[in-house]
């Protein structure tokens, strides 16, 4: 079921996301949501799983959020200056650092578009940060997804990360 009002209660998108749909009350427009939970749950709550969110509006990508199920601290600034927080990423077998920034209070942070773009089509999906109690590890399973309905929904497609 949706925690959020006005969104539909999730339906399967393939694998192990869920799809929920809900409408702009004032434009009419449409909204997707894909979400991912994690296969495992972080120290600090035992009742929520981190998770991989796509927000799409209007067949487009709005947003892509990686939500740790506890607050997190900014690390380095960005490149203008907004906080960061660095985590490490696991496509696969690709591995990278990477500099997402800190949102909402640390309640999620952004994602970039290629991680979101690698996991899609990835049957290993990680992402290891600092918390309180010290590193830990997301671990996705992000195989089965249908890319279809993500590209109709949110003109994205997946591309495997370059190793470059």
């Amino acid at each position: 079921m949706s925690p959020y009002q006005g969104e539909q209660d999730g339906v399967s998108a393939g694998g192990k996301w869920t799809m929920f749909e809900s409408e702009n009350k004032m434009t009419g427009g449409k909204k997707v949501r894909f979400e991912l939970l994690a296969e495992n749950y972080f120290r600090e709550d035992r009742n929520y799983k981190p998770r991989v969110e796509l927000i799409c509006e209007d067949n487009k990508l709005k947003m892509a959020a990686f939500n740790p199920g506890e607050r997190v601290s900014p690390n380095r600034p960005g490149f203008w200056g907004q906080p960061q927080l660095e985590v490490e990423v696991r496509i696969d077998d690709y591995h990278s650092s990477k500099g997402w920034n800190w949102a909402q209070g640390g309640r999620f942070l952004s994602m970039d578009k290629g991680t979101v773009r690698g996991a899609m089509g990835a049957e290993v999906f990680n992402v290891a940060l600092p918390t309180r109690s010290g590193r830990q590890i997301a671990e996705f399973m992000p195989d089965g997804l249908d890319v279809d309905l993500v590209r109709k929904s949110c003109d994205l497609t997946p591309k495997k990360p370059s190793k470059d």
